[in-house]
This record gives C-alpha cells, structure tokens and sequence, in this order.
C-alpha cells in the first residue's frame, strides 16, 4: 500500500476519553472548535495560516463574542479534521488509501489551497494521489469504496469519477504487461500457476489470465460495482465472456445461498437491487458471455426476490438463445402461486417459444446456399437436437407431478418440432412416467396422450419395452409390433440411438417398405408367426397355467404373454391377408399387466369386439 508522510514535528495531540482532543504546549489554547461530538482545544495562528475557512469562523465567532465554533456536517468526521489540524501545526501525518479521500474532503471544507498558503494541504493530496493511488490497483479499489460515505463530496471533487477510470484502465490491459499483485483464488486452469494467499508473482505464473481482476472489484459495493462494470465495458476492449465470468463471480459472492435468506425482510430490496443490476450489466452481445446454467439460476433468484417484470422478459430472452446449452437440472425452476404445479411449466414454454421463434428467424435469414450458411444450418440442428431432448428430458421430469394436467404435458410435447426429435424414445419415458404416475386417466386420455409418440421412431429397446407395456392401449401396443415386424421382415437396419441420421434414413425406409410388403412378404411371415404363437397358446390353455413371461422372438425381439399376443396376432394375420376392415378387440385390456394376463381373460373383450373396427397403421 502506498504512502505519504507530511510534516515534521512530533504528534503532540492529545485525547481525554472520546470527545476532548488538545495540542501539548507552553503556550495556552485560544480556540475551541466542536467537530460533531468532539472538542478540540486549539491555537488560532497554525489554523489561520493555513485554512480560508477557519478564518472566516473564527472572525465571526469573535464579533458575535462566542467562545466556540461548531461544524455540525464536517466531511470526514473528528478523525479527518484532525489531520487537516495536524498539518496546520506541522506534525508528522501519514495518509494512506484509507484515509487520503476522508483528508482530501476535509482540506476541501476548509479550504487549505493553494490561495491560502503555498504547498498546501489540497496540492499535496492531490499530487499523492495522482502520481500514487490512481496507479496502484489495489490503492485505487480501496480508496473507492471509501468515497461511498463522503458522498457527495467525493463525487463533486472528481475522485469517485477519477478511481474508476483508473481501474477500468487497468482492465483493460494486455495481461502479459501486468506487473502488480491481484487476487486470483478461482481454480486456475493452468495447474502450472502459483498464487500464494491470492497474491500472484509475475516470476513464478506462466501467464496471467483474462479475468485477472474479477475478484478484487468484488468486494465492492453495487452501487459502486455497476459504474465500474459500465466503465469497463465503454473501454470496448473486454470480451463478453469475461464480463460473464465477473457477473458470476459478484453474484456467487454476494447472493445468499439459502432461500429463506434470500427472500428475508432484511435483505430482500438489497439482493432485488443487486439482481437486477447483475441482468442489466450482461453482455450486450446476446449470444455470448454467461452459460445457461448461470442465467436460468438468476432467473430462478429474480423469481424469488420479485425483480421487475421487464427484467425477467430480458433475462428469459437470453435463455431462449442457450437454450441448446441448458440441463434438465437448470430447467426445474420451482412454482410460484397461483400455480399449483411443482415446477413453472408455463415459463419453460415462454422461453421454448421464444427458442423457437429464433431458430424460424434465423432459417429465414440463412436462405443464400452460401458455404457459411450451410455451416450456421448445421449448427442450428446440432441445437435443435440439443433443445429436443432437453425438453423431452424435462417433460418426463415434470409428469411425476400429480398436478401437472393432461393438457399442460401435451402442449408442451408438441411444441418441439419434428426434425428435433428423430428418435421418441424420450417423449416415450415421459409418457410412461405420466401413466404411471396418472392411473385415473380414461381410455380417451390415454390414447390421446400416447398419440404424441410415433411408433416407428422407438429404438429396439424401446420397442420391446413398449411391447410388455401394462399401461399402453392395446392399440399402441399393436403398431410397435406391426412396425417391428414390417422392419424385421424387410431387413432394415433397427435405430441408432446414437445417430440421428440413422434414424431419420431408417424412418424413410420402413415407411416405404411397410407399403410394399404390407400385403405380400408380411403376410407369410406373420402366417408362420402366428402360427407358432396359436399352437404355444393352446399348449398354455390346455395346462391351464399362466405362461412364464413371454415368448421371446429371434427376430423381432418381442416378448409377449399368449393371451395378448392371440389378440395382437390375430390382427395382424388379418392385414397380412389383405383385410385391412377386419374386426379387432377392444383396447380395454390395454390396461392389464402382461405379466398377470392369462388365456381366458380374452373373452370379454372379445364379446366387445364385434362392435368396434379399428386400423392398424
């Protein structure tokens, strides 16, 4: 920490208790100056000599016959006022970054320049602070956080406007010609560099890094803070990822971990207050600058502590554009009332819908078959693909939640678009949670809400899950064993969980072969499929047993319960002949677990069935 020393004589000042101050002399005190609660006894030609303004007081006094001045609203307090006093006399003073502002307003008050006295108290402040504070880094955030209760003194004197130039000059350096010390207590990510307790020494790091100075504005004030990010980000020479990481950094520092703390009534406007202020210092530049994660968690506090609506739409605007980036984690933002839904569904959709909106403007801008537009278009699916199973993800996380209706699950499901969901193995998950957790839907529900899934876009594990599904319509069940089947037959190679083109590839395939095969092929194959599963069912019904757990099939790799799979392959044997009206049983027994299905339970469904017509598509 920088220095300076004025004056020469030793201190002479003395204290009695905490309000009386006098000087040591031969010669006796003639004037008694009250600086807020403190009484100094002093003499009049050392404060004369030097302060404009103490000569004022100090004539006024004596013409109104008075034995004491009062200065009521002295900048600084006693303790500044004694500096000031002690220059006068010509003692040793020593002024620091702590207490240079204080002296600074005080010498200000009193009017200790230059038109007084040669040398005074104003000049040499000044130059100690020009030619020492404002080049020291650490000298220059100290003295700034002292201007904050001199206020307004230290803004009108330019010294609050004069510390942060200087530290967001110092910013704005290149880092290898960095030579002071900084506080770097982050994990570094070069395991090569040396700090030692937070100080870094040019001699032993390698480099230093872009955020260098991060941690040390941090412990500023917000007030202060918010001015000194606006001063560095006017530099213009700051990457936006940088100032990403600073926000984060103060936001990590100063917001409470608790939620109870975070929304109490003592602290409640202060981190409301600093919120907002960390959302409006992001990066100007959307796209860039802070992850996902670290935004949709300020959503999460702006939330709770009640920032401004204007606030969370600006905030929610720039999620939407990293959005690709986001967990499912991130996304579980909690409920506020009215809302009787664990989690805020309704704000996942806003931010879904502004994702979307983006990515239609941003393929309407890409339209020239430019090398660089079809490098964006490859990146704009990569993102697509991304935000496709991060909602799908999240959908099956929410339909854990009782009240989380029927509607709100669709809606949302059907907003992704089809070319971000080549494969439905997550919509599936999510709707097998949502059954699970939802028994009391009717048959209606049920297959509206399984209507979302396409059947041709299950992977093979999915399928042969979806197959022994207890709580699937029998409908459903009976197009994954036709698809598979149809799939099987023709050869095609099965999906690729791991390959969205192969999975897309796949689609178009069997879809065309399912068409040519449906009537020929298929229809042989599934004769002596069928035929396999009826002779197994009888020998079943015969023992009058329930069958194990399924036969599994090489081909196809289904595992059906001979009850079920009589009914399922009863319609399937009748579209491999070509009757595609043929009458098919009742999906009532969808509901049923294969694992508790026995032979006999087909006979009421099958009284039913004659009144019902259904296709297998």
């Amino acid at each position: 920490m920088k220095f300076m020393k004025l004056g020469s004589k030793p201190d002479a000042f003395h204290a009695e208790g905490k309000t009386v101050r006098y000087v040591s002399s031969e010669l006796a005190t003639d004037a008694i100056i009250n600086v807020g609660e403190v009484k100094f006894y002093l003499h009049k030609f050392p404060l004369l000599s030097k302060s404009n303004c103490l000569q004022k007081l100090l004539l006024k006094a004596n013409e109104e016959n008075e034995d004491e001045i009062h200065i009521a609203d002295f900048p600084g307090g006693p303790k500044a006022f004694e500096i000031c006093a002690k220059f006068c006399y010509g003692m040793t003073v020593t002024l620091n970054a702590y207490n240079v502002v204080a002296a600074r307003c005080a010498a200000e008050y009193l009017d200790m320049s230059e038109d007084v006295d040669r040398g005074n108290l104003i000049f040499k402040i000044e130059v100690f602070l020009n030619s020492s504070i404002f080049r020291s880094w650490k000298d220059s955030i100290i003295v700034l956080q002292t201007t904050k209760s001199l206020l307004p003194w230290s803004e009108d004197l330019k010294i609050l406007g004069r510390c942060i130039d200087s530290i967001a000059s110092k910013t704005s350096v290149d880092p290898a010609n960095i030579s002071w010390s900084y506080t770097y207590n982050r994990k570094l990510a070069d395991p090569g560099r040396i700090v030692e307790d937070g100080v870094k020494f040019p001699e032993k790091m390698e480099s230093v890094p872009k955020d260098w100075w991060v941690e040390d504005i941090c412990e500023l004030d917000i007030d202060l803070y918010k001015r000194v990010m606006i001063a560095v980000k006017s530099k213009g020479r700051m990457d936006g990822t940088v100032i990403g990481e600073a926000l984060k950094t103060y936001a990590v520092r100063w917001l409470p971990d608790s939620v109870d703390a975070l929304v109490s009534d003592a602290h409640a406007w202060r981190n409301k207050s600093l919120v907002e202020t960390i959302i409006c210092l992001l990066p100007s530049d959307k796209g860039v600058g802070c992850s996902s994660s670290f935004l949709l968690k300020l959503l999460k506090v702006a939330i709770l502590v009640g920032a401004d609506e204007s606030t969370r739409e600006n905030l929610m605007n720039r999620i939407s554009l990293k959005l690709h980036e986001a967990s499912v984690k991130d996304l579980l933002i909690p409920a506020r009332s009215p809302q009787i839904t664990v989690y805020d569904v309704e704000l996942v959709q806003c931010i879904l819908n502004q994702f979307l909106m983006h990515e239609k403007f941003n393929r309407a801008v890409d339209v020239e078959k430019s090398e660089k537009g079809a490098e964006n278009f490859v990146l704009e699916l990569g993102s697509l693909l991304n935000v496709g199973r991060l909602i799908d993800g999240y959908v099956a996380e929410i339909a854990r939640d009782r009240n989380l209706t029927l509607s709100s699950f669709i809606d949302l499901a059907q907003m992704i678009p089809g070319s971000a969901r080549p494969i439905h193995d997550g919509l599936y998950k999510a709707i097998d949670i949502y059954l699970k957790e939802h028994p009391s839907l009717t048959k209606v529900e049920r297959k509206k809400i399984c209507g979302l899934m396409d059947v041709k876009k299950l992977t093979m594990d999915a399928s042969m899950h979806a197959a022994q599904n207890e709580r699937l319509p029998l409908r459903t069940v009976v197009q994954v064993l036709f698809f598979e089947q149809v799939r099987t037959s023709a050869g095609v190679r099965p999906i690729n969980n791991n390959s969205c083109d192969t999975s897309r590839s796949t689609t178009n395939t069997t879809d065309e072969e399912c068409e040519k095969t449906e009537a020929a092929e298929n229809g042989r194959t599934l004769k002596k499929q069928m035929s396999k599963m009826r002779i197994k069912d009888e020998e079943f019904g015969n023992k009058g047993r329930l069958a194990k757990k399924g036969s599994k099939n090489s081909r196809s790799g289904m595992q059906l319960l001979p009850s079920r799979s009589r009914r399922i392959f009863d319609k399937l044997w009748a579209v491999g002949k070509g009757h595609g009206d043929n009458k098919s049983s009742d999906t009532s027994g969808s509901s049923q677990s294969p694992t508790s299905m026995v032979p006999g339970d087909t006979k009421s469904s099958g009284s039913s069935a004659r009144h019902r017509r259904h296709s297998i598509s």
